[in-house]
């Protein structure tokens, strides 16, 4: 039922508190000036009495204010005091936290889990390219929307309150499952403090538990220092040993060891799942892009294919060169009309060859507008069918809607590398060369861009 309490500004009606944590309430409430059900964070008491502490909780909401309307972030509208007492009114999200899918379901799938940690992943990374650290990545912060998307709350409030190392008083000791051994040592929180977080949060999803998961919370805050990782097909023998490797990595003592970006530890568990089920991928476990990686098939390589019949026009004559081309028109599934001329000089001759364009693939008409992410995602599902012709029309959406976000949101470095592979699978060397290019702009550190258009400029 609401609660009738002065404690937060006139406009905001019928609240009723949702939650309670160590740092204070939260309502839920409507917005009466603007009609919409909002949620509102309050700093305790205890904290509130403290005047640092107090200002510094302002100041680091409103640090995390600048990240409102980045990929997968909890939308904070107002940040004040009322009372003596700091709130933050932001975006309510109907759908619960992670924490509390854990507590009443346990593990959960490994898609449905890849799909969480993703979308928190593009939240963190591009947080981290704000200079913004969060600081307490845990699910009870990873909040779900009715549609099922995560978005991340609570950025760099912790260190507001005091409350980002086990130097602080116990209050820290709710979340010490979570803390990077730095922060569990008293140092201070960075980007890699919290990727090592979201490591946690990853092996929590898949197993039903944390890594380091002791009777006193204590007990798990000194492990995460000490303790080496545990396997995660020992916790659950549903999961296949493939993973270890990469939560090793996440989950480092040091923070150099550990993944460059949360994306790239997100792929590089997508990869160790495809390796343990037996597919194959087109580039080793690394970061993107691609974020979710092409299938590599069995055998040779299809982007040899067209330099294999090349080689085969050198050494074929008249109706056998035709025929041998007739067999390979398959390997670009593109709908076409065009005929396509290849010409081979050998030893001063010239053979000309016609080939048959291919036979126009049947696939369901690419949906306009929508979520660029979600586009992405879905191109790179064709693309693990083999599916290229109707993996492009939603890369192209995908493309145009990520234009100019850069490194603020990976996800353009993804789609670009994503829809200049397909092209590149298909024979569209040409047109694929621009995003191939786009793509190793965004990401240069990255070998797999500048690898494809090697192979694009040649073909």
């Amino acid at each position: 039922m609401p609660v009738e309490t002065d404690l937060l500004p006139p406009r905001y009606k019928g609240a009723k508190r949702i939650g309670r944590g160590a740092m204070g309430e939260i309502y839920r409430a409507t917005d009466t000036t603007l009609g919409r059900a909002v949620a509102i964070k309050l700093l305790a008491q205890r904290y509130a009495e403290d005047d640092a502490i107090r200002a510094r909780f302002t100041r680091e909401a409103l640090s995390a204010a600048r990240l409102s309307g980045a990929p997968n972030v909890v939308t904070i509208f107002d940040v004040g005091e009322w009372n003596d007492r700091p709130f933050i009114v932001m975006e309510y999200l109907g759908g619960g936290s992670l924490d509390e899918r854990l507590q009443r379901e346990g593990a959960q799938p490994p898609g449905r889990a890849l799909d969480w940690l993703g979308q928190t992943a593009r939240a963190l990374d591009a947080a981290h390219a704000e200079g913004v650290v969060h600081r307490d990545v845990k699910p009870a912060n990873l909040l779900l929307d009715r549609n099922g998307n995560v978005h991340v709350a609570d950025f760099g409030i912790a260190s507001a309150a005091g409350m980002d190392s086990l130097t602080a008083t116990g209050t820290v000791l709710g979340t010490a499952g979570y803390l990077a051994p730095e922060q569990a040592q008293g140092g201070r929180a960075t980007a890699a403090s919290d990727r090592y977080a979201l490591g946690v949060v990853g092996w929590e999803l898949l197993t039903g538990s944390r890594p380091f998961q002791s009777e006193t919370l204590t007990a798990e805050a000194a492990a995460h220092v000490n303790q080496p990782v545990p396997s995660v097909c020992d916790r659950n023998p549903d999961l296949p040993c493939e993973l270890d490797p990469v939560f090793e990595r996440a989950l480092a003592k040091d923070p150099a060891d550990r993944f460059g970006s949360n994306a790239e530890f997100v792929a590089a568990l997508r990869a160790a799942l495809d390796e343990a089920a037996g597919s194959t991928r087109a580039f080793a476990p690394a970061a993107p892009p691609p974020r979710r990686r092409p299938p590599r098939r069995r055998g040779r390589s299809p982007w040899l294919v067209p330099l294999v019949a090349l080689l085969a026009l050198a050494a074929i004559v008249g109706g056998i060169l035709g025929a041998v081309l007739g067999g390979h028109s398959g390997s670009h599934p593109q709908a076409r009309t065009q005929t396509h001329v290849r010409t081979v000089t050998r030893q001063g001759s010239t053979v000309q060859a016609t080939t048959a364009p291919a036979a126009p693939t049947t696939t369901a008409a690419a949906p306009t507008g929508g979520d660029p992410h979600r586009l992405n995602d879905q191109g790179y599902v064709a693309m693990q069918r083999g599916d290229y012709a109707a993996a492009i029309p939603l890369l192209q959406q995908a493309v145009q809607g990520l234009r100019g976000t850069g490194p603020a949101d990976p996800y353009e470095a993804y789609a670009n590398f994503n829809l200049g592979y397909s092209l590149l699978q298909l024979g569209r060397c040409s047109e694929a060369v621009p995003y191939l290019e786009r793509a190793k702009e965004l990401e240069p550190p990255r070998h797999e861009p500048k690898e494809a258009l090697k192979r694009a400029k040649k073909c």
